[in-house]
C-alpha cells in the first residue's frame, strides 16, 4: 500500500482506468475489421484516440490533480496534433486525386 498525497486516488482507481483504456484498445482493433463501418474507420479511431489521450494525461500523468496551466497545454497540443493530421491527411487526398507527383 502507498501513501497518499492530496486527493489522489488509490491503486484500484488506477486499475479501473487500465481497464478501460483496455476495453477501448480492444474497439479499436475490432472496428477496423468490421468491413460495414469502413466509412467511419477514421472519425472512430479519432474519437477514440483523443479519448485514450485524456485519460493517460489526466490520470497517469495526474495532471487531474495539478494546475489547470498543464491541463491547457495538453489540451492545446492534441487540437494542435489533430489538426496537423487533418491537414497532412487532406493534402495526401489532394495529391492522390489530382494524380500529382506521379
Amino acid at each position: 500500500m502507498s501513501e497518499h498525497t492530496g486527493n489522489h486516488p488509490d491503486e484500484k482507481a488506477y486499475v479501473k482506468v487500465a481497464v478501460i483504456l483496455a476495453v477501448a484498445t480492444g474497439i479499436e482493433v475490432a472496428i477496423v475489421y468490421i468491413s460495414s463501418l469502413e466509412k467511419l474507420l477514421m472519425p472512430l479511431l479519432m474519437v477514440l484516440m483523443v479519448f485514450k489521450f485524456a485519460m493517460v494525461a489526466l490520470w497517469f500523468m495526474h495532471l487531474k490533480f495539478d494546475s489547470r496551466v498543464f491541463r491547457r497545454f495538453f489540451v492545446l497540443g492534441i487540437v494542435m496534433a489533430l489538426l496537423v493530421f487533418a491537414i497532412v491527411l487532406a493534402t495526401f487526398t489532394v495529391v492522390v486525386r489530382t494524380g500529382a507527383g506521379a
